[in-house]
């Protein structure tokens, strides 16, 4: 059986600025924008690539203080341009950085142990990890 991670909850303060950083800074696919009477909405975006989308929301999630979820880890084929795309579209985020050693050769020495962070406008943090087989 296969058991897949589709969805996480990304808790924020003001889902329409939320939600232009996700979609507009980020580049995410925006999925939905559903709103359940005067007070629920939910905002589903998906990254370009994933099977997992996030989702931010109110009153139809559950509530968590904004900022407060860190760890998130997106993954690419090519640090440096996601760097460059990064700073490209505003967003504020750390040099690249290499964290720990590779225990084998690897074709580009950012493999596995290069990482890129940042945080959303509520400082849900964010790591950006080179992993070059996925692609």
């Amino acid at each position: 059986m296969n058991w897949t991670l589709e969805v996480v909850v990304v808790p924020v303060s003001d889902l329409d600025r939320a939600k232009e950083f996700y979609a507009e800074k980020l580049g995410f696919h925006v999925d939905h924008d559903s709103t359940f009477g005067e007070n629920a909405r939910i905002v589903q975006l998906t990254p370009p690539g994933s099977g997992c989308s996030v989702v931010i929301g109110r009153g139809a999630v559950p509530e968590m203080p904004p900022g407060s979820l860190k760890g998130l880890q997106l993954v690419v084929p090519d640090l440096r341009a996601a760097h460059a795309e990064l700073v490209a579209r505003g967003v504020e985020c750390s040099d690249v950085q290499v964290l720990g050693q590779n225990p084998h050769p690897v074709p580009d020495p950012l493999d596995n142990v290069g990482f890129v962070f940042f945080s959303d406008p509520d400082g849900n943090g964010w790591a950006v990890q080179q992993i070059s087989s996925r692609s």
